[in-house]
């Protein structure tokens, strides 16, 4: 299994991961639930109407925490937001229950892919591994 594709199925595993961004000098952190492997890359969807999406306009770093059956995954790199028609509706066709809220070419649905993303796997029980991708 290739890298990106871990990191994918360990936060959907996960269910819920947390994802920081920073506001000004104060991190801020929330918790997500998307993962989603789109040509290639890894992405998170949101909204552009929310605090979020103007942090990540600011300062595009993020880093997402998740943690499943005594493994911890840290992902860091940069949030890279993708305007296509085509990434937005990948996104929602994974995962339908957002179509409730969210439509492609809404003027709100936001689609992010990281960009220069390392993920680290971490325990208790073992040396990390890092992966790149």
């Amino acid at each position: 299994m290739g890298n990106l594709k871990r990191v994918e199925e360990f936060l959907k595993e996960a269910g819920t991961y947390y994802l920081a961004t920073v506001e000004g000098d104060q991190p801020r952190v929330r918790p997500f639930g998307t993962a989603h492997i789109f040509e290639g890359k890894l992405y998170f969807q949101t909204g552009l109407k929310k605090d979020i999406a103007k942090q990540l306009a600011a300062n595009p770093k993020v880093e997402i925490c998740a943690f499943v059956k005594g493994v911890w995954l840290r992902v860091s790199g940069e949030a890279v937001y993708d305007e296509r028609t085509e990434a937005q509706q990948s996104m929602l066709d994974a995962y339908p229950s957002l179509k409730n809220m969210y439509a492609v070419n809404d003027g709100n649905t936001a689609v992010y892919y990281l960009k220069n993303a390392k993920a680290v796997f971490s325990s208790f029980t073992a040396a990390p591994e890092t992966v790149e991708f």
